[in-house]
C-alpha cells in the first residue's frame, strides 16, 4: 500500500470491520476484506509505535534539572480498553 495517513487507515479499517460484522459478504469477499484489514492494522500499529518512540516528556528530577523520560502510555492504553470514555470528573493525562 502507498503511504497512508494513520487516520485514513483507521477509517478504512473501521469500514472493513463494519462490513465484516454485517454478515452480507460472500466468503471470498470477506476473506479479501479481512486480508486488507490486517494490512491496515499493521500500518496503524507501525505508525503508533513510531509516534510513541518520538514522544518524550520533559520532567524535573528531584535535583531540579530536566531530563528526558519516555512517555507513559499506560493511562492512554487503559482508556482505549475502556472505549476512551471518561467518567465525569475524571482527569486526563496532559502532555503540557
Amino acid at each position: 500500500m502507498a503511504e497512508v495517513k494513520f487516520e485514513e487507515a483507521l477509517k478504512k479499517l473501521e469500514n472493513i470491520v463494519e462490513g465484516l460484522e454485517g454478515g452480507n459478504l460472500s466468503l471470498d469477499e470477506a476473506v479479501k476484506k479481512y486480508e486488507e484489514g490486517m494490512k491496515l492494522a499493521k500500518i496503524c500499529t507501525k505508525k503508533l509505535e513510531e509516534a510513541e518512540r518520538k514522544v518524550e516528556v520533559l520532567v524535573k528530577s528531584e535535583g531540579g534539572r530536566k531530563e528526558k523520560k519516555p512517555f507513559d502510555t499506560s493511562k492512554l492504553e487503559e482508556e482505549a480498553r475502556e472505549g476512551g470514555k471518561e467518567e465525569e470528573g475524571g482527569d486526563k493525562q496532559s502532555l503540557f
